[in-house]
């Protein structure tokens, strides 16, 4: 897997709206983190100010965006303002000809996680993380630095508490996932990923409990389960319930979905739509203990597996 560049004070970084429609009056606080904090050159996309309907401008503008800082070798990173719906219907109108000879940091999360998967199958590394319109969001702080770290090449240390449903274990393989909507929704296209002898980290928000374990079951009778290396289970938020309710939490879905296997499993990991949505390089070898005490999820270079 090729890893980017990291990020050095001076480099330019391009900021784009792949998917809904932006406030751009509310990424400017973000805009200003990066040029004064962060000491990077922005250029804006025309998609930050372009409305067609809920996106931010029509398929063809935002495509034109996101074509032209995938191609500009002057551009090391590109950042996504949001997600909502409509970065899958880009991905085949994009030539990625000239970012494969010339890798860059892809940012964003969510319906994003479409444009991840579709880097992963380039084996190229990209970046699971907060994106413009969260930067300043209540307790999102450390969410922020664990992005610039990501993007500056400071090595990958986590650690988290242990969870009563986590399963014992160590894994080393590389991290790939996201929004679980997003990961079937693209079973059967080109942006689909192999999961085998991978790391599958999973996180959504506002779906029904029962349109949970459908996606689980649909994950599992795909195959992307049972030869995973390892699972982390993120934030599963704002869920809603029907009238006769489902009777498990998102949670309890999982762990039943993963039940007959045998990798190591942890749940509430930061990642996902709450403050604490901490960068998760995908394509990344990383090693995943889960223990009694606690978590950790490292970097896998220079890390032996015990």
């Amino acid at each position: 897997m090729i890893q980017p560049k990291a990020l050095q004070k001076g480099d330019t970084v391009g900021l784009v709206a792949l998917a809904c429609k932006v406030d751009f009056e509310l990424i400017k606080p973000a805009i200003e983190v990066i040029e004064k904090v962060w000491g990077l050159n922005v250029v804006l996309g025309t998609s930050l100010t372009s409305k067609y309907h809920q996106f931010a401008g029509t398929d063809e503008i935002r495509a034109r965006d996101f074509q032209m800082m995938l191609d500009d070798p002057n551009i090391k990173a590109i950042i996504s303002a949001r997600g909502g719906y409509g970065s899958s219907r880009l991905l085949d109108r994009i030539d990625f000809t000239q970012f494969i000879q010339h890798p860059k940091w892809v940012v964003g999360f969510s319906d994003i996680t479409a444009v991840l998967c579709h880097i992963h199958n380039l084996n190229i590394e990209s970046v699971h993380a907060t994106m413009l319109k969260l930067f300043m969001q209540d307790g999102g702080e450390y969410a922020l630095e664990t992005l610039r770290k990501v993007l500056f090449g400071e090595p990958l240390a986590y650690h988290i508490p242990a969870n009563a449903l986590n399963k014992m274990g160590i894994a080393k393989g590389q991290l790939v996932g996201g929004n679980l909507a997003m990961l079937t929704h693209i079973i059967g296209s080109n942006s689909d990923i192999d999961t085998t002898g991978k790391i599958l980290f999973l996180e959504d928000v506002g779906e029904y409990l029962y349109s949970i374990d459908r996606m689980m079951i649909q994950l599992k009778r795909s195959g992307k389960l049972k030869s995973l290396a390892g699972l982390i289970v993120g934030h599963f938020s704002d869920l809603e319930d029907n009238e006769v309710q489902f009777g498990k939490t998102a949670n309890q879905i999982i762990e039943d979905a993963v039940a007959e296997y045998n990798f190591p499993v942890c749940y509430d990991f930061p990642v996902g739509h709450e403050p604490t949505n901490w960068a998760m390089p995908c394509g990344r070898e990383v090693i995943l203990t889960v223990e009694n005490n606690g978590v950790w999820v490292k970097d896998a270079v220079n890390e032996p597996l015990i």
